[in-house]
């Protein structure tokens, strides 16, 4: 057993919830787990969650996961030990972007559930102390939306028309898009329309899928009915909400780009002036929505995701905007200690000169699992340009080419430092589990938009949206415990040997080391900064962080030869010190005594 660590306090929270799932009753508030944060900055230095919906649980043996499936699985994420879950879309939708195509705003996709089974969800998982992220989609609704239906049997220049941004074409017959603007998905950005007449009419706008209309935020009626969606789901539990394509919204559609190839390239993002990203004047939409957030106690908490010029991120972490801006900077490096130095010092230095709180994030539902990215040779695309991993993908995703214990091994030191910094932790489901990506996915199973609008471009993201694995036994059926009845996306048969089954009766797996940094993660908690400590290595990082009457060494080795550590008491370990050293590819947590 590590040291420091009380094995009957893991399971606390894992026993809180049981007796809420058995009495549908909350544990008397004396008994409540004491890690539960109740002040209004809880967000600050949270470890979230990320379920993508339909592929972490299946109650209703349909293959797809769902909100009831969630709550079966509540002791399970009381477990591990964590603040908040982050719910990837969850509203009815169409599918052509994984649920980033929503059709409404204020409902539950009836495939995943009821607003009843939502509210229950709530229910279970604030009995156990753990907040609710709702994910939020501003820049597009579906095209399935009832404003967009209402647009498409309207006449040209119609208020329904101008909740979105509908143009004339070019040409003699208004026959070519209104201007060579492409998508993030590949193709044009614009799709025409048949008039109700069924005449070729006009052309609509869409950054991502042509299933996914551009809303125009220079219309008040947009700004008002989001108003009320983030109320609407505030009002039923929900803490805080997860801002997708924050830095889109606000465009200027009449502007004139010479070089279309470049539109979307983020170095074009650091003046503010970009004609569809990062626009100074998407900060007054979130000045609403700061109000609003605010109408509530405590206020309900937001997160940016703004892949935007790192100078600019404070923007949407401001007090008055959002609170909080994703960092994807850690994503995108090398495992490399200069990198990650660089890149933590400078997030560091900018939360403390805004006042803002750092995120830190490896793995999500949009990039190769960091299992796997760590496990590339170099050149196949986990380091430099190539950080997601899509490369390998490109080439084949063949499982020969990863090697998978090195993965693992990297990504559980990298974990372990990320969880050691200030700041809110954001982790992926099924990375607790060390699980690898799904590389090779047959055609006929494929879902995601960008692999059918953009063939040998891109791979497309489901090979990171994968149901996870709960059971290894055959009784379990071919799901894995997901559910009984098959999953919606193919499972590789060596997911078995992931299984939260295995794992569960082994405290050397990598989910019992999880369970164990988080939990020692609150019990170390402290002031929001640390110091850099000196080494000889330069492929060693070593900082300390302030605990009570002492302070909380961490120590990663991204060299090949062993380290020293400092003396104290070891608390935590990816790999076994040997010595007094530690090896490589490996972090290690010390308390020392002042």
């Amino acid at each position: 057993m590590v040291p420091g660590f009380d094995l009957e306090s893991k399971y606390n929270r894992y026993n809180h919830c049981i007796h809420f799932l058995r009495t549908g009753e909350p544990v008397p508030a004396t008994a409540q787990p004491d890690r539960t944060d109740p002040s209004a900055d809880w967000w600050r230095h949270a470890a979230v969650y990320q379920i993508y919906p339909r592929s972490f649980a299946d109650a209703n043996r349909d293959g797809i996961g769902d909100i009831p499936g969630i709550t079966s699985r509540v002791p399970y994420l009381a477990s591990l030990g964590i603040d908040a879950v982050w719910l990837s879309p969850f509203y009815p939708s169409a599918l052509a972007d994984g649920g980033y195509d929503v059709d409404d705003y204020r409902d539950i996709d009836p495939r995943l559930g009821t607003l009843e089974d939502f509210d229950a969800m709530v229910a279970a998982l604030h009995a156990v102390g753990i907040k609710v992220i709702a994910d939020i989609v501003p820049n597009h609704t579906s095209d399935r939306h009832a404003w967009f239906r209402e647009a498409l049997a309207s006449a040209p220049g119609s208020a329904a028309r101008d909740r979105y941004i509908f143009r004339d074409g070019a040409g003699e017959n208004g026959e070519l898009p209104p201007n060579g603007w492409t998508s993030i998905f590949g193709g044009g950005a614009w799709e025409r329309v048949s008039e109700a007449d069924g005449t070729p009419g006009q052309w609509y706008f869409h950054l991502f899928a042509k299933e996914q209309p551009d809303l125009n935020w220079d219309n008040p009626e947009v700004h008002e009915d989001f108003l009320t969606t983030l109320r609407f789901w505030s009002d039923r539990g929900v803490d805080g909400f997860r801002v997708d394509v924050a830095h889109g919204l606000k465009k200027d559609m009449d502007a004139v780009h010479a070089d279309l190839d470049t539109i979307h390239r983020a170095e074009l993002f650091a003046s503010g002036e970009h004609p569809l990203w990062d626009r100074d004047e998407v900060h007054s939409i979130y000045a609403e929505w700061r109000k609003v957030l605010n109408e509530y106690t405590p206020p309900r908490a937001a997160v940016a995701e703004a892949w935007v010029h790192a100078d600019r991120r404070a923007k949407y972490a401001s007090p008055e905007g959002l609170g909080q801006a994703f960092n994807f900077d850690l994503l995108k490096a090398d495992f490399d200690a200069g990198q990650f130095r660089e890149v933590i010092t400078k997030n560091l230095g900018e939360a403390a000169a805004t006042g803002a709180s750092s995120t830190w994030v490896f793995s999500n539902h949009d990039v190769v699992r960091h299992a796997t990215r760590y496990g590339l040779p170099k050149g196949s695309g986990w380091e430099g340009a190539g950080a997601d991993g899509k490369d390998w993908l490109l080439n084949g995703g063949r499982p020969a080419e990863v090697d998978a214990a090195l993965g693992l091994r990297r990504a559980k030191a990298a974990t372990a430092l990320m969880l050691a910094l200030p700041g809110s932790a954001y982790l992926y489901q099924g990375e607790e589990l060390g699980l690898q990506e799904v590389g090779r996915i047959p055609e006929e199973y494929r879902q995601d938009p960008t692999f059918f609008r953009n063939r040998g471009v891109d791979v497309g993201r489901d090979g990171c949206r994968v149901p996870l694995p709960w059971e290894a036994a055959p009784a379990a059926g071919s799901s894995f415990g997901f559910g009984s009845d098959g999953a919606h996306l193919p499972q590789p048969a060596w997911f078995k040997e992931y299984a939260v089954s295995v794992q569960d009766a082994d405290p050397g797996s990598t989910l019992g080391f999880y369970r164990r940094a988080l939990a020692l993660r609150h019990e170390l908690e402290g002031p929001e900064r640390l110091e850099w400590l000196g080494s000889e290595d330069e492929d060693v990082l070593h900082f300390s962080r302030p605990v009570d009457r002492g302070q909380w060494h961490v120590v990663t080795n991204f060299g090949t030869a062993p380290t020293s550590l400092p003396e104290g008491e070891v608390l935590l370990a990816t790999v076994e010190p040997e010595e007094g050293k530690l090896p490589a590819d490996a972090t290690a947590w010390v308390r020392t005594a002042l």
